[in-house]
Order: structure tokens, then C-alpha cells, then sequence
């Protein structure tokens, strides 16, 4: 029923997929769950994604109790409403009362006010005031994304005190890396990993073991930079505190691993002008209006780039060649840009490209440019001369070239650090940016050197 690739790992077949569809249009929706029944969470979250939309919900309804609440929140967003839409709410707040507190709040999060407050009325006392304070900050937020299931323990206990506290409590994490250190005001001043409590002789005092220099992460903290951290320091997980300094919760690797994605996959919808959220689950007119918005954008900088060729109308007639050759300078510009500029947005998101090194980043970008410039100048050239047999053509677009990957390089790292110096996300516009600067340098080099040399 699943496809099992190198190392373990699975994922839904398209056998498995065509079975469950064929059995609930057949109105077979026992069928349907069986097939399903040994599937982890996140595949029956693929499975559902991977339905047509109109028997999604016969698949959830087949479900019925048998549904793991945690593929609510492995679903995409768009699929996931509509999920919810036809879930009961007392049914919903029943299976949201399974979930951790992040995750509860991911899916409650998109629902309307008042079907928000039906399932919060629904959910037990306890339950209900916790997720309602994550849905109180703001989304990309660490109260957000924190769970308020910790472990904490008090700096005077010693390591057998905690062993047996452990052994006792029936309110503990699912899942937990490290013990929190807490003093009499419950502030973390350190951290014990749970490995390192394990192999400590009882009668050790907590403070002697644990880590006093510890990440802590303010409530407001935006997730980006928590992602940032986690990476940078190696965390497997971190407390987050309240303003006063209070521990009110803790962030695990495995949350910090969806930001991660999240944030990748929108830098890179942002470069090609879409928006990311649910586009592969949207009708095609729905996909279509959220991405005309940039194909507007994209056509009033086309129509620049026209103008500058209309420039040159004259020179074209004369020397149809030019029209011929004209889209091999502007491809390679784009190209040549585009490369830097990848490489460029993504080492700002990771801080790899800093106010400290962008000159250093900027004169190799500079070199690159012009190396390929003058490598690709002698290809273009060469071809140009073996086509037409016209010496001073080929060196036209020789110089076209070098000037502009010249152009492109320089742009390619100009273009988004000038945005990020002035408080700009540049994997929003930065790459029609480039296209329009690079085209437009293209054409106006190419035809300029062709009319003040040919004509």
C-alpha cells in the first residue's frame, strides 16, 4: 500500500491513492479507512491531499473516529479548510483537545471567529484557555509555535528527586529533550539534557549538571529568527519566556523543522511571483487571479524593454541580424543574473551575506561577471561570425555580452541587498527587478554598439 524508497522512508502510492478513490465512489467508506488504517498521520495527510477535492470529505467522514488528529495539521493549509468546513465542531474540538497546543492552534487558526469560539467553547476548561493564548500571539510568533507542555524542575532539587518526580507525574511532554531549571520565581537558569540526567549518579545536585548558557526565546520573537538559531547553535530544543522572564513554554526541533521548509518554500515561490499558500490546491481561476498580480507587474516591464528596442527601429531594419541576435544577449544577461541573485537572497536568509562581507561579495560578483562576460563574449562572438560571415556583427555582440553579465552580476547582488539594507524582503520583486534591468541593458548595449559601429 505505500512505495518504500532508500533508508525507510514512505511515502503514498499511487496504487493506494487510485484504491481508496475507486472505494468511496463506490461508497465503500470502510474500505477506504482499512486501506488507510497503517498509514502514519503525515501519509494520511498526503493521502487526503492527493484525493480529488470532492472526496476528501467522504474520506474524512469514513474516518469518523478512527481519524489521528495530528493529520489535521500535517495538511496544507487550503486542504485543511476544507476539512474543517465539513467537520462538526464538537467533533473538531474533540480531536484539537489531542493535539499540542502549536499544532491546535495551526489548525483553529483560519477558521472564522465564530466557528473559532464554537470549537473553543467545546474544548475542555484547561485545553480552551491554553490554545486560546496561542491564538492571542501573533502567527509567526514563538508563542505560536511553542508548546506549553515543558518539563521544569527546581534548581535545589537533586537528580534523584527529579527521576522519581518523572516516574510519578501523569502530566509530562509526549516528547522531551531537556529538563528546564527554574528558580523560585519559575525564571530558567539553566538546562539539564535529559541523556546527561540519565547517566548522573542520584544524590547530584541539578545545578551541578546543568548548562547555564541557554538560548531563551521572548514570546514576541519572530519564527524566522528562532529558525535562524536553532540552526546556527545546534538546538534540539529552547524555553520560551514571557516578558517578566517567566518560563511559559518550549520550542522542539521538530516545529523548528516545518519554519524551516515554510520559509524556503516561500523565499522560492516569492522569486517566481507566487503566492504559496495552498496555489497546488486552488481551482485554476483561483490560481489564476493570485498570479496575474505579477504577470501585470511583469508586463508593464516587458513593455519598457519594448520601448527600448523601438529605439532602435531604424538600425533593425537596416541589419536584420540584429533582431536575429538580439535575445541571445538578453537570455544570457537574465541568466547570468539570476544565478547570482539566487545565490544571493538565499545567503541573506540564512545571514551568510552580511553588511560586513557585502563589499567582499559584491567585487567577486563583479570578477565573475566579467570573467564570463569575456568567455561568453568569444563564444557569442565566434557564432555570430560563422552564421553571418560579418566581422564587426560578431564583435557587436561580443561587447554587448561582456557588458551585459557585466550588468547582470553586479545587479544580481545590488538589487537584493539594496532591498534588505532598506527593510524589504528581495525575494519578493527582486527577480523582475533583474529581468527588467538586464533586458533592458541588453537590448540598448547590443543596438547602440551595432548602430555606432555598422551604421
Amino acid at each position: 500500500m505505500v512505495d518504500q524508497k532508500s533508508g525507510g522512508i514512505q511515502v503514498v502510492s499511487l496504487d493506494l491513492v487510485r484504491d481508496v478513490e475507486a472505494a468511496l465512489r463506490e461508497e465503500k467508506g470502510e474500505v477506504a479507512t482499512a486501506l488507510a488504517s497503517n498509514l502514519h498521520a503525515a501519509d494520511i495527510a498526503d493521502l487526503t491531499e492527493a484525493l480529488p477535492s470532492e472526496l476528501r470529505d467522504l474520506f474524512v467522514t469514513a474516518l469518523g473516529q478512527d481519524l489521528n488528529p495530528e493529520m489535521l495539521a500535517e495538511l496544507d493549509e487550503q486542504v485543511r479548510d476544507e476539512v474543517l468546513d465539513h467537520l462538526d465542531p464538537g467533533i473538531l474540538a474533540g480531536h484539537v483537545a489531542e493535539l499540542e497546543t502549536d499544532d491546535a492552534a495551526e489548525v483553529l487558526e483560519d477558521l472564522g471567529e465564530e466557528e473559532q469560539q464554537r470549537v473553543l467553547d467545546a474544548l475542555p476548561a484547561s485545553d480552551r484557555q491554553l490554545v486560546a493564548e496561542a491564538l492571542a500571539y501573533p502567527e509567526s510568533s514563538a508563542g505560536r509555535l511553542m508548546q506549553r507542555d515543558y518539563v521544569a524542575v527546581p534548581h535545589l532539587w537533586n537528580v534523584g528527586q527529579v527521576i522519581d518526580w518523572l516516574r510519578d507525574s501523569d502530566d509530562l511532554p509526549e516528547d522531551f529533550y531537556e529538563l528546564f531549571v527554574v528558580d523560585a520565581s519559575h525564571r530558567p537558569i539553566g538546562a539539564v539534557p535529559l541523556s546527561r540526567a540519565m547517566r548522573t549518579k542520584r544524590p547530584v545536585a541539578v545545578a551541578d549538571i546543568m548548562e547555564n548558557q541557554q538560548k531563551l526565546f521572548p514570546v514576541n520573537m519572530d519564527q524566522e529568527e528562532i529558525a535562524f538559531q536553532f540552526e546556527q547553535y545546534n538546538l534540539t530544543s529552547a524555553a520560551v519566556v514571557d516578558p517578566t522572564g517567566r518560563l511559559i513554554g518550549q520550542i522542539t526541533i521538530d516545529d523548528v523543522v516545518d519554519v524551516i521548509e515554510e520559509e524556503h518554500e516561500e523565499d522560492l515561490h516569492r522569486l517566481g511571483g507566487v503566492i504559496a499558500e495552498g496555489d497546488l490546491f486552488f481551482s485554476p481561476v483561483q490560481t489564476a487571479r493570485r498570479r496575474s498580480s505579477w504577470l501585470i507587474v511583469n508586463l508593464f516591464t516587458a513593455v519598457i524593454a519594448s520601448i527600448t528596442i523601438a529605439m532602435f527601429a531604424d538600425t533593425i531594419q537596416q541589419i536584420v541580424a540584429l533582431a536575429i541576435l538580439m535575445p541571445i544577449v538578453a537570455s544570457m544577461g537574465g541568466n547570468a543574473g539570476t544565478q547570482t541573485l539566487t545565490v544571493a537572497v538565499r545567503a541573506l536568509a540564512t545571514r551568510e551575506l552580511t553588511a560586513t562581507n557585502a563589499w567582499r561579495i559584491f567585487w567577486k560578483e563583479t570578477i565573475v561577471g566579467g570573467y564570463n562576460g569575456c568567455f561568453f563574449a568569444l563564444l557569442a562572438g565566434a557564432l555570430s561570425y560563422f552564421w553571418f560571415a560579418d566581422g564587426l556583427l560578431a564583435s557587436v555582440i561580443a561587447m554587448a555580452m561582456i557588458v551585459n553579465l557585466l550588468v547582470a552580476g553586479v545587479s544580481g547582488i545590488v538589487i537584493p541587498v539594496g532591498m534588505w539594507r532598506v527593510g524589504l524582503d528581495p525575494a519578493i520583486s527582486a527577480g523582475i527587478l533583474l529581468t527588467t534591468v538586464t533586458d533592458v541593458v541588453g537590448f540598448f548595449a547590443f543596438l547602440s554598439l551595432a548602430k555606432l559601429i555598422m551604421l
